[in-house]
Protein backbone atom coordinates (compact mmCIF):
# COMPACT_ATOMS: atom_id res chain seq x y z
CA UNK A 1 0.00 0.00 0.00
CA UNK A 2 1.34 3.42 -0.94
CA UNK A 3 1.81 5.74 2.06
CA UNK A 4 3.33 8.73 0.33
CA UNK A 5 5.29 9.63 -2.78
CA UNK A 6 7.12 12.96 -2.66
CA UNK A 7 9.63 14.72 -4.86
CA UNK A 8 12.31 17.01 -3.36
CA UNK A 9 14.67 19.58 -4.78
CA UNK A 10 17.51 21.30 -2.91
CA UNK A 11 16.27 19.79 0.34
CA UNK A 12 12.74 21.15 0.00
CA UNK A 13 9.53 19.44 -0.90
CA UNK A 14 8.40 20.01 -4.46
CA UNK A 15 5.12 18.10 -4.46
CA UNK A 16 3.29 14.86 -3.80
CA UNK A 17 3.51 13.12 -7.14
CA UNK A 18 1.59 10.23 -8.70
CA UNK A 19 3.39 6.91 -9.12
CA UNK A 20 3.45 7.16 -12.90
CA UNK A 21 5.51 10.36 -12.68
CA UNK A 22 8.27 8.84 -10.54
CA UNK A 23 10.52 7.95 -13.48
CA UNK A 24 10.32 11.51 -14.79
CA UNK A 25 11.58 12.98 -11.50
CA UNK A 26 14.21 10.25 -11.08
CA UNK A 27 15.61 11.23 -14.47
CA UNK A 28 16.23 14.76 -13.22
CA UNK A 29 19.64 15.45 -11.72
CA UNK A 30 18.42 18.24 -9.43
CA UNK A 31 15.72 16.25 -7.60
CA UNK A 32 15.14 13.02 -5.74
CA UNK A 33 12.03 11.01 -4.90
CA UNK A 34 11.13 9.49 -1.53
CA UNK A 35 8.43 6.82 -1.62
CA UNK A 36 7.06 4.90 1.35
CA UNK A 37 5.10 1.65 1.08
CA UNK A 38 3.53 -0.59 3.68
CA UNK A 39 3.05 -4.33 3.15
CA UNK A 40 3.52 -3.89 -0.57
CA UNK A 41 2.20 -6.62 -2.83
CA UNK A 42 4.37 -8.20 -5.55
CA UNK A 43 2.38 -6.23 -8.13
CA UNK A 44 3.15 -2.93 -6.39
CA UNK A 45 6.84 -3.83 -6.20
CA UNK A 46 6.85 -4.63 -9.91
CA UNK A 47 5.45 -1.16 -10.63
CA UNK A 48 8.14 0.42 -8.46
CA UNK A 49 10.79 -1.72 -10.14
CA UNK A 50 9.75 -0.31 -13.49
CA UNK A 51 9.63 3.29 -12.27
CA UNK A 52 12.92 3.25 -10.37
CA UNK A 53 14.82 0.65 -12.40
CA UNK A 54 15.39 -1.57 -9.36
CA UNK A 55 17.56 -4.67 -9.57
CA UNK A 56 15.49 -7.83 -9.94
CA UNK A 57 17.34 -9.72 -7.17
CA UNK A 58 16.68 -6.95 -4.67
CA UNK A 59 12.99 -6.87 -5.64
CA UNK A 60 12.83 -10.65 -5.29
CA UNK A 61 14.25 -10.46 -1.75
CA UNK A 62 11.78 -7.71 -0.84
CA UNK A 63 8.88 -9.75 -2.24
CA UNK A 64 9.82 -12.82 -0.22
CA UNK A 65 10.43 -10.95 3.02
CA UNK A 66 11.92 -12.53 6.16
CA UNK A 67 15.40 -11.46 5.11
CA UNK A 68 18.44 -11.26 7.34
CA UNK A 69 19.53 -7.66 8.11
CA UNK A 70 21.96 -6.73 5.35
CA UNK A 71 23.24 -4.06 2.98
CA UNK A 72 23.83 -5.09 -0.64
CA UNK A 73 25.22 -3.04 -3.51
CA UNK A 74 23.79 -3.21 -7.02
CA UNK A 75 25.84 -0.86 -9.16
CA UNK A 76 25.26 2.67 -7.87
CA UNK A 77 22.26 1.63 -5.75
CA UNK A 78 21.82 -0.08 -2.39
CA UNK A 79 19.35 -2.60 -1.01
CA UNK A 80 19.07 -2.43 2.77
CA UNK A 81 17.14 -4.74 5.08
CA UNK A 82 16.59 -3.78 8.73
CA UNK A 83 14.35 -5.36 11.34
CA UNK A 84 11.78 -3.45 13.35
CA UNK A 85 11.12 -4.63 16.89
CA UNK A 86 7.96 -3.98 18.90
CA UNK A 87 6.82 -5.06 22.34
CA UNK A 88 3.10 -5.78 22.33
CA UNK A 89 1.54 -7.13 25.50
CA UNK A 90 4.94 -8.37 26.68
CA UNK A 91 5.51 -10.22 23.39
CA UNK A 92 8.35 -9.27 21.05
CA UNK A 93 7.23 -8.87 17.44
CA UNK A 94 9.65 -8.59 14.52
CA UNK A 95 8.84 -6.56 11.42
CA UNK A 96 10.96 -5.67 8.42
CA UNK A 97 11.87 -2.62 6.39
CA UNK A 98 13.30 -3.03 2.92
CA UNK A 99 14.97 0.13 1.61
CA UNK A 100 16.04 0.74 -1.98
CA UNK A 101 18.46 3.65 -2.32
CA UNK A 102 19.78 5.21 -5.49
CA UNK A 103 21.55 8.47 -6.37
CA UNK A 104 18.24 10.34 -6.47
CA UNK A 105 15.62 8.11 -4.91
CA UNK A 106 14.67 6.26 -1.74
CA UNK A 107 11.97 3.59 -1.63
CA UNK A 108 11.04 1.95 1.68
CA UNK A 109 8.64 -0.93 2.21
CA UNK A 110 7.54 -1.61 5.78
CA UNK A 111 5.96 -4.98 6.59
CA UNK A 112 4.53 -6.67 9.71
CA UNK A 113 4.92 -3.53 11.79
CA UNK A 114 2.55 -0.95 13.26
CA UNK A 115 5.29 1.68 13.58
CA UNK A 116 5.45 4.23 10.78
CA UNK A 117 8.06 6.74 9.55
CA UNK A 118 5.87 9.80 9.28
CA UNK A 119 7.86 11.44 12.06
CA UNK A 120 11.09 10.72 10.21
CA UNK A 121 9.83 12.44 7.07
CA UNK A 122 8.57 15.44 9.04
CA UNK A 123 11.91 15.74 10.84
CA UNK A 124 13.85 15.56 7.57
CA UNK A 125 11.64 18.20 5.94
CA UNK A 126 12.30 20.53 8.89
CA UNK A 127 16.04 20.27 8.16
CA UNK A 128 16.39 21.15 4.45
CA UNK A 129 20.14 21.75 4.83
CA UNK A 130 20.47 18.04 5.73
CA UNK A 131 17.82 16.78 3.35
CA UNK A 132 19.74 18.60 0.63
CA UNK A 133 22.37 15.88 0.91
CA UNK A 134 19.88 13.63 -0.84
CA UNK A 135 19.10 9.96 -0.60
CA UNK A 136 22.08 9.15 1.65
CA UNK A 137 20.68 11.33 4.43
CA UNK A 138 17.20 9.82 4.03
CA UNK A 139 18.70 6.33 4.40
CA UNK A 140 20.48 7.48 7.55
CA UNK A 141 17.26 9.02 8.95
CA UNK A 142 15.32 5.79 8.40
CA UNK A 143 18.02 3.56 9.89
CA UNK A 144 18.56 5.91 12.82
CA UNK A 145 14.82 5.84 13.58
CA UNK A 146 14.78 2.04 13.53
CA UNK A 147 17.86 1.71 15.75
CA UNK A 148 16.61 4.34 18.23
CA UNK A 149 13.47 2.25 18.69
CA UNK A 150 15.66 -0.61 19.92
CA UNK A 151 16.67 1.30 23.06
CA UNK A 152 13.25 1.24 24.82
CA UNK A 153 13.11 -2.51 24.17
CA UNK A 154 16.56 -2.97 25.71
CA UNK A 155 15.45 -0.91 28.73
CA UNK A 156 12.32 -3.05 29.07
CA UNK A 157 14.33 -6.29 28.94
CA UNK A 158 16.81 -4.98 31.52
CA UNK A 159 13.93 -3.99 33.83
CA UNK A 160 12.41 -7.45 33.47
CA UNK A 161 15.77 -9.02 34.31
CA UNK A 162 16.08 -6.85 37.43
CA UNK A 163 12.63 -7.96 38.60
CA UNK A 164 13.59 -11.61 38.20
CA UNK A 165 16.87 -11.06 40.05
CA UNK A 166 14.95 -9.66 43.02
CA UNK A 167 13.04 -12.96 43.28
CA UNK A 168 15.98 -15.32 42.93
CA UNK A 169 16.41 -15.96 46.67
CA UNK A 170 12.69 -16.14 47.48
CA UNK A 171 12.00 -19.72 48.56
CA UNK A 172 9.69 -21.61 46.25
CA UNK A 173 10.02 -19.21 43.29
CA UNK A 174 12.85 -20.99 41.49
CA UNK A 175 10.78 -22.83 38.89
CA UNK A 176 8.89 -19.69 37.91
CA UNK A 177 12.18 -17.76 37.79
CA UNK A 178 13.79 -20.28 35.46
CA UNK A 179 10.79 -20.19 33.10
CA UNK A 180 10.87 -16.38 33.03
CA UNK A 181 14.65 -16.36 32.51
CA UNK A 182 14.44 -18.69 29.53
CA UNK A 183 11.65 -16.58 28.03
CA UNK A 184 13.77 -13.47 28.56
CA UNK A 185 16.76 -15.23 27.02
CA UNK A 186 14.67 -15.98 23.94
CA UNK A 187 13.78 -12.29 23.59
CA UNK A 188 17.41 -11.24 24.02
CA UNK A 189 18.50 -13.68 21.32
CA UNK A 190 15.80 -12.32 19.00
CA UNK A 191 17.13 -8.79 19.49
CA UNK A 192 20.70 -10.00 19.04
CA UNK A 193 19.84 -11.70 15.75
CA UNK A 194 18.46 -8.34 14.66
CA UNK A 195 21.37 -6.20 15.84
CA UNK A 196 24.47 -8.30 15.15
CA UNK A 197 24.09 -8.66 11.34
CA UNK A 198 23.15 -4.98 11.01
CA UNK A 199 26.20 -4.02 13.06
CA UNK A 200 28.44 -5.85 10.60
CA UNK A 201 26.61 -4.49 7.56
CA UNK A 202 26.57 -0.82 8.52
CA UNK A 203 30.35 -0.82 8.69
CA UNK A 204 30.21 -0.64 4.89
CA UNK A 205 28.69 2.85 5.07
CA UNK A 206 31.49 4.68 6.88
CA UNK A 207 35.26 4.57 6.76
CA UNK A 208 37.28 3.28 3.82
CA UNK A 209 35.41 2.62 0.60
CA UNK A 210 31.73 3.51 0.92
CA UNK A 211 28.93 3.55 -1.65
CA UNK A 212 28.70 6.82 -3.55
CA UNK A 213 25.20 7.61 -2.22
CA UNK A 214 26.58 7.59 1.34
CA UNK A 215 29.86 9.39 0.77
CA UNK A 216 28.59 12.70 2.23
CA UNK A 217 26.91 11.14 5.27
CA UNK A 218 29.59 8.83 6.66
CA UNK A 219 29.68 10.56 10.05
CA UNK A 220 25.94 9.99 10.45
CA UNK A 221 26.24 6.29 9.77
CA UNK A 222 29.18 6.12 12.19
CA UNK A 223 26.81 7.50 14.83
CA UNK A 224 24.27 4.74 14.05
CA UNK A 225 27.12 2.21 14.25
CA UNK A 226 28.02 3.53 17.72
CA UNK A 227 24.40 3.12 18.85
CA UNK A 228 24.40 -0.47 17.63
CA UNK A 229 27.66 -1.12 19.51
CA UNK A 230 26.04 0.14 22.72
CA UNK A 231 23.01 -2.06 22.16
CA UNK A 232 25.17 -5.08 21.37
CA UNK A 233 27.22 -4.51 24.52
CA UNK A 234 24.04 -4.30 26.61
CA UNK A 235 22.81 -7.54 25.04
CA UNK A 236 26.10 -9.31 25.86
CA UNK A 237 25.83 -8.13 29.46
CA UNK A 238 22.25 -9.35 29.71
CA UNK A 239 23.15 -12.72 28.23
CA UNK A 240 25.90 -13.20 30.82
CA UNK A 241 23.63 -12.07 33.65
CA UNK A 242 20.82 -14.37 32.50
CA UNK A 243 23.25 -17.31 32.33
CA UNK A 244 24.49 -16.55 35.85
CA UNK A 245 20.92 -16.15 37.14
CA UNK A 246 19.92 -19.50 35.66
CA UNK A 247 22.88 -21.20 37.35
CA UNK A 248 22.03 -19.53 40.68
CA UNK A 249 18.41 -20.67 40.37
CA UNK A 250 19.48 -24.22 39.62
CA UNK A 251 21.79 -24.09 42.64
CA UNK A 252 18.90 -22.84 44.78
CA UNK A 253 16.76 -25.74 43.56
CA UNK A 254 19.56 -28.15 44.48
CA UNK A 255 19.88 -26.53 47.91
CA UNK A 256 16.14 -26.84 48.53
CA UNK A 257 16.24 -30.47 47.48
CA UNK A 258 19.20 -30.98 49.80
CA UNK A 259 17.24 -29.45 52.69
CA UNK A 260 14.34 -31.81 52.03
CA UNK A 261 16.70 -34.77 51.85
CA UNK A 262 18.26 -33.74 55.17
CA UNK A 263 14.86 -33.64 56.85
CA UNK A 264 13.91 -37.00 55.43
CA UNK A 265 17.25 -38.49 56.51
CA UNK A 266 16.89 -37.07 60.04
CA UNK A 267 13.37 -38.45 60.53
CA UNK A 268 14.45 -41.76 58.99
CA UNK A 269 17.31 -41.98 61.52
CA UNK A 270 14.93 -41.29 64.41
CA UNK A 271 12.43 -43.89 63.30
CA UNK A 272 15.27 -46.32 62.61
CA UNK A 273 16.13 -46.19 66.34
CA UNK A 274 12.52 -46.94 67.26
CA UNK A 275 12.46 -49.77 64.74
CA UNK A 276 15.71 -51.18 66.13
CA UNK A 277 14.46 -51.24 69.72
CA UNK A 278 11.04 -52.59 68.73
CA UNK A 279 12.69 -55.25 66.60
CA UNK A 280 15.03 -56.22 69.44
CA UNK A 281 12.30 -56.69 72.01
CA UNK A 282 9.86 -58.12 69.54
CA UNK A 283 11.96 -61.27 69.00
CA UNK A 284 10.17 -64.42 70.19
CA UNK A 285 12.92 -66.02 72.28
CA UNK A 286 11.87 -67.95 75.38
CA UNK A 287 14.66 -66.63 77.62
CA UNK A 288 14.64 -62.83 77.52
CA UNK A 289 15.34 -61.28 80.98
CA UNK A 290 13.50 -58.11 80.15
CA UNK A 291 10.23 -59.94 79.58
CA UNK A 292 9.97 -60.92 83.24
CA UNK A 293 11.02 -57.51 84.60
CA UNK A 294 8.14 -55.54 86.07
CA UNK A 295 9.45 -52.19 84.78
CA UNK A 296 10.74 -53.53 81.45
CA UNK A 297 7.98 -52.00 79.28
CA UNK A 298 8.11 -48.44 80.71
CA UNK A 299 11.91 -48.63 80.80
CA UNK A 300 11.98 -49.57 77.10
CA UNK A 301 9.65 -46.70 76.19
CA UNK A 302 11.71 -44.30 78.27
CA UNK A 303 14.93 -45.42 76.61
CA UNK A 304 13.37 -45.03 73.15
CA UNK A 305 12.10 -41.55 74.02
CA UNK A 306 15.47 -40.47 75.43
CA UNK A 307 17.44 -41.71 72.42
CA UNK A 308 14.97 -40.25 69.91
CA UNK A 309 14.91 -36.96 71.80
CA UNK A 310 18.69 -36.80 71.80
CA UNK A 311 18.76 -37.47 68.04
CA UNK A 312 16.05 -34.84 67.40
CA UNK A 313 17.97 -32.25 69.42
CA UNK A 314 21.18 -33.04 67.58
CA UNK A 315 19.56 -32.80 64.14
CA UNK A 316 17.84 -29.59 65.15
CA UNK A 317 21.14 -28.09 66.27
CA UNK A 318 22.88 -28.84 62.98
CA UNK A 319 19.95 -27.46 60.99
CA UNK A 320 18.57 -30.69 59.54
CA UNK A 321 15.20 -30.21 61.21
Amino acid sequence: MLINCVAYQDGRKLADIPVEDISDYVAREDAFVWVALRDASPAELEVMQAEFGLHELAVEDASRGQQRPKIEEYGDSLFVVVKMLELREDELHVGEVDIFVGPNYVLSNRSNSTKDFLGVRARAEREPHLLQQGSGFVLYALMDAVVDRYFPIIDSLELELEKIEERIFIRGSQQDNIERLYELKRKVMTVRHTVAPLLDAIGKLHGGRVPAVCSNTQEYFRDVHDHLLRINSALDTMRETIGTAIQVNLSMVALEEGEVNKRLAAWAAIFAVLTAFAGLWGMNFKHMPELDWRFGYPAALTLMAVVCGALYRRFKKVGWL
